[in-house]
């Protein structure tokens, strides 16, 4: 399983790099928080952004915790075995990985933008997570089907939840970076971005990997790794 969460929480950052949810970050946290995009990383400013933001992130959290739990329920009512489910596991993560490195066609632009308009003038920074959750899928879609494919391999559906909260977090974090230190936290955001096609591609090459391990049985050589490098740094258990 810790495997799994840190490639559930790494495709949450990356999630935030992608090309349609950088760019409007500032335009976010602008509204939630009621601050103009000149005055974000003014003094004074980044404890109210930071507390406007929790709602916000609760709200795309919530809907992500529930894509997780239907993926982990739709894993334990398909009947297979777990290896017959990891099998058809690592052949979707394999071709979400191909879609990543952009030799497969997926959608990349925020989809129903009335969505979000509407969530802006309820002003509801919840519903507004929420909506963001929902019309960022199909952008962020190859890391997040990726994600739920794990969910639905683990088949239960608490672990499936924990995933896809653990991704959320993953997401979460550097949008309270970025709400705290706003200057410097973007323009170390940008120079990710302006790298970013090399960071999808060896991404996806990553996702590829991730599923010929899912297809082989042999995601627990992920398992040992991770558990050694936190060892090696005194987190192990």
């Amino acid at each position: 399983m810790i495997g799994r969460i840190s490639i559930a929480f790494a495709a949450g950052f990356l999630s935030f790099l992608a090309p349609c949810v950088l760019p409007l970050v500032p335009g976010y946290l602008s509204t939630v928080s009621a601050v103009s995009v000149e005055q974000l990383g003014g003094r004074g400013t980044a404890r109210r952004v930071v507390a406007a933001s929790v709602p916000f992130i609760i709200g795309f959290s919530v809907v992500f915790v529930i894509l997780g739990a239907g993926a982990g329920w739709l894993g334990s009512s398909v009947g297979l075995t777990q290896a017959g489910l990891e099998e058809i596991a690592g052949f979707i993560v394999i071709v979400l990985g191909l879609g990543f490195m952009g030799l497969l066609p997926f959608p990349d632009r925020l989809l129903l933008p009335s969505l979000v308009g509407r969530a802006r003038r309820s002003h509801s920074s919840a519903l507004l997570g929420a909506a963001f959750g929902v019309c960022a899928a199909p952008c962020i879609g190859p890391v997040l089907a990726t994600i739920l494919v794990l969910a639905g391999s683990t088949s239960t559906v608490a672990q499936g939840s924990v995933l896809l909260l653990v991704y959320s977090l993953g997401l979460a974090i550097p949008f309270l970076i970025a709400g705290i230190a706003f200057t410097r936290a973007m323009g170390a955001f940008r120079w990710l971005r302006d790298h970013y096609g090399a960071i999808r591609f060896a991404s996806g090459a990553m996702l590829i990997g991730i599923g010929l391990l899912l297809f082989f049985d042999r995601f627990w050589w992920l398992n040992v790794f991770m558990n050694r490098a936190l060892s090696a740094v005194g987190l192990g258990a």
